[in-house]
């Protein structure tokens, strides 16, 4: 493997590509450590420093900004707004006729929905960015803190706009730099920057558990850690590609003197079929009454509930919520983004057929079937990987950002893995090598 990266940079276009993207992931990282106007660096690291921030309810938030969101930075919404604007696009698609009708339209198509997501990012960023102000006027931000207050010290309309307005910049930046990416470097770009904001938070997570254990100075459970976080990396890529090749047969056809078809191909419907999207869903929902008790500041009897049931991320409400969330949303993303009676209609125009199965209806009733039934161990084990963190903070006294918790580890595998194909698909056209021999 050493000898293929040593190759992959001997190569002079791949090599300029991989060097772009680590220049494009250094500029990204500076912005995250640049703060705004109008906000008190030193209170906030004083907040920070001291242990007392309640992540509680930003802690997915700011994993995706490289713990930016807490520092607030220029980069303190990160590629969160440009991931919820993809999301709520995706959605729409299935709702709305005439976007449905663009994602059919081809790269032009493609083109029109990838400019509809970036006016729905600026107009999330402003609105995300306007509630991260208020929220750190109001000292909800860093909770305990005794100077949370005081982060903001000049509380003028002119100061609010500047911040909103800087943020908004940032995240439209975030998103530029993604594309750039994606067109002139290696992976996708929105993905890359969601793998080093997530990465970056590793070793501070990693240390502060050894800071914090008990065991030959921590040490023991620092190891501990490292042997389950090798375990469950084992686990994801196992799962992340495991498949069920449904075997599709190609009639032939005689067009003019020439034979088309009679080919074998398979369709290829992945175990966790869903991705991390249903983790991010139902984190999402479950923040989102939290956030109405904390805003309310109300103490009536349904926000001490809410308190100690949903914002506990140890309740056992919230375990067994969040667990039937994650399975709930596997099985209404996997309904939605694939088509079983639009899949079985492209292979009956093109003169395709499973072994064994009708064209037609009963074609799609049976790839139905089948997604139905490996949708199931799929969403089981994401909803056990996300549960990780929860278990973490019983055994280990980790806070709920555990570095090899449920979403961080999905999409740094799936991710890397990406990235990794890439890589090798390119080193295989010039050198006939890849990183697996």
């Amino acid at each position: 493997m050493l000898t293929a990266f040593a190759r992959a940079f001997k190569t002079p276009d791949l090599r300029k590509k991989l060097l772009f993207t680590l220049g494009i992931i250094v500029v990204y990282r500076i912005g995250t450590n640049i703060p705004i106007p109008g906000v008190d660096y030193r209170n906030v690291q004083t907040c920070i420093d001291a242990a007392q921030a309640n992540q509680g309810l930003f802690g997915l938030v700011n994993m995706f900004s490289g713990g930016a969101l807490l520092q607030i930075t220029v980069f303190a919404l990160g590629i969160m707004p440009y991931i919820t604007a993809s999301i709520i696009l995706q959605l729409l698609t299935v709702v709305i006729p005439r976007l449905e009708a663009l994602k059919k339209e081809g790269q032009a198509g493609t083109a029109k929905i990838t400019q509809y997501t970036r006016y729905l990012t600026v107009a999330l960023a402003v609105l995300q960015g306007t509630g991260l102000v208020a929220t750190a006027r109001s000292g909800a931000l860093f909770q305990g803190c005794p100077v949370a207050s005081e982060i903001v010290p000049d509380q003028s309309m002119f100061v609010t706009i500047t911040m909103v307005i800087t943020m908004t910049a940032g995240t439209a930046a975030v998103m530029w730099l993604g594309e750039l990416i994606t067109d002139r470097g290696i992976g996708n770009g929105m993905s890359m920057l969601m793998f080093i904001s997530i990465a970056a938070t590793f070793p501070s997570a990693l240390w502060a558990i050894k800071e914090q254990g008990t065991l030959a100075d921590g040490w023991i459970e620092f190891g501990t850690v490292m042997l389950v976080g090798l375990v469950m990396v084992g686990l994801v890529v196992f799962v992340e590609q495991a498949q069920r090749r449904i075997p599709v047969q190609y009639a032939k056809r005689m067009i003019g003197r020439r034979s088309y078809g009679g080919t074998s191909t398979y369709i290829p419907l992945k175990v966790n079929q869903a991705g991390v999207i249903p983790v991010i869903f139902a984190s999402s929902l479950l923040y989102i009454p939290a956030l109405i008790v904390q805003f309310s500041s109300s103490t009536a009897g349904w926000a001490t509930w809410v308190t100690n049931n949903l914002a506990d991320t140890g309740a056992t409400a919230h375990i067994i919520l969040y667990f039937f969330l994650i399975v709930f949303f596997a099985f209404f993303y996997v309904a939605i983004t694939f088509n079983p009676e639009e899949v079985a209609d492209n292979m009956k125009k093109y003169g395709g057929f499973i072994p064994g199965i009708r064209a037609g209806r009963p074609t799609a009733e049976y790839l139905s079937y089948v997604l139905n039934r490996i949708t199931w161990p799929g969403s089981l084990y994401l909803g056990l990987i996300s549960l990780v963190p929860t278990m973490a903070l019983a055994g280990f006294g980790a806070n709920q950002n555990f570095p090899f918790g449920g979403t961080s580890i999905l999409i740094i595998v799936g991710v890397g893995l990406e990235t990794v194909r890439q890589i090798e698909s390119q080193l295989q056209q010039r050198n006939y090598e890849g990183f697996l021999r």
